[in-house]
């Protein structure tokens, strides 16, 4: 009998080094193309199939022997075609319980080191790439979350095991690839929820507290100052915590800046290129060099690998090792708005959609609608 394995057991037996489990990916060739789990091969397995002589050759070469671990959308497929190996003859299967819907909800945490009263954690989305932080004072008791994703008891829970209150929530803009629960969070909590002072212009659906370029927000004896950061968003705001660390959101990642026509249009993002090349160089890069460049994402290619770091690993560069590794920075004013405008990526599944649940001008149903429309990686980078 074929075994279940659940999204967090796969993880950590995958981290562990140790593991030897071939993943067979069972969903159509288009879609594992577009984002898969880092080392699954595909085999294609409809729901009404059975295991062909080609089928079970292929996947007995691909296992060489090591347990096989299959996989598809939602559990599906991968546990018919698991149930096929094992009438087969193969004696160690498991099935991924959930499939990569359960995959896209699993996190990591890294701690940031800071100084004795800062806590810094970093939640990493580790299929979609999505960051999200807690930042408190030991010594006040307190805490905010920046940026976090809908799966919101993750903070309640951290900030409950490091002794801290959450007292406010933050976003730093309005969000194109995820459903925020920023909102939800905040109301949850009782606490206030804020963006900054531009988002007033976006029409939202919801009440916040605004934040003005410049103001504190303070966490027992920390500030967390806003600094302005439009460009990928007209509202984005960024979060500058002492000299300890930045908060870029989706303004500066550590390989690349944040798109820009996502909300302008293609035919107004040339107007958001020259304010990302202001926030860039007259606000970001003006910061002291020394400081943690926290961004809102990690790179995630379509085959699973993280570009900056592992998984659990933190995201994080100092600002003048970001400056140094990214060549989009070197550029004068013109050549960065041509580069940005004509190199424009393919934009995020269901990205309009997912702005207007944000915005508070449309609602998802259930935790599965939410889920189909975060499918796959982010793609906000330029």
């Amino acid at each position: 009998m074929f075994e279940k394995i659940t999204a967090r057991e796969l993880a950590d037996r995958r981290d562990s080094g140790i593991d030897n489990s071939v993943l067979v990916d069972t969903r159509p060739e288009e879609s594992y193309e577009a984002w898969r789990i880092e080392g699954a091969e595909n085999v294609p397995f409809g729901p009404g199939e059975t295991l062909s002589d080609d089928q079970r050759a292929e996947i007995d070469a691909l296992a060489n022997g090591n347990r096989i671990v299959t996989v598809c959308g939602k559990g599906a497929t991968s546990t018919r075609l698991a149930s096929e190996l094992d009438a087969n003859g193969f004696e160690d299967v498991a099935v991924l319980t959930g499939g990569m819907r359960a995959w896209n909800s699993l996190y990591e945490t890294a701690r940031v080191d800071t100084t004795d009263d800062l806590v810094a954690i970093q939640f990493q989305r580790r299929a979609k790439g999505c960051l999200s932080y807690l930042v408190g004072s030991k010594r006040a008791g307190e805490a905010v979350v920046v940026d976090p994703t809908r799966h919101t008891d993750q903070y309640v829970t951290t900030a409950a095991e490091e002794g801290l209150a959450i007292t406010r929530v933050l976003d730093t803009h309005i969000h194109a690839d995820h459903i925020s629960g920023g909102h939800a969070l905040a109301a949850r909590l009782g606490v206030p929820y804020h963006l900054g002072e531009r988002a007033t212009g976006r029409d939202l659906g919801y009440e916040f507290e605004s934040l003005a370029d410049g103001e504190t927000v303070p966490v027992g004896d920390i500030e967390i100052e806003v600094l302005p950061a439009p460009g990928h968003t007209s509202e984005m705001v960024n979060y500058r915590i002492g000299d300890e660390a930045v908060l870029t959101g989706d303004a500066l990642f550590l390989d690349s800046v944040g798109r820009t026509e996502l909300e302008f249009g293609d035919e107004e993002a040339e107007r958001g290129a020259r304010m990302q090349y202001e926030t860039l160089h007259g606000t970001l890069l003006e910061l002291p060099d020394e400081l943690a460049v926290l961004p809102g994402h990690v790179t995630i290619h379509d085959d699973g690998a993280y570009e900056n770091a592992s998984p659990g690993e933190l995201v994080g560069a100092s600002l003048d090792n970001v400056r140094d590794r990214l060549d989009l920075l070197d550029l004068d004013e013109a050549a960065f708005v041509e580069r940005m405008v004509e190199n424009v990526p393919e934009k995020p599944d269901n990205y309009e959609t997912i702005i207007g649940i944000n915005r508070g001008e449309e609602s998802v149903e259930t935790d599965r609608d939410a889920t189909m429309l975060e499918t796959g990686a982010n793609n906000c980078a330029a």
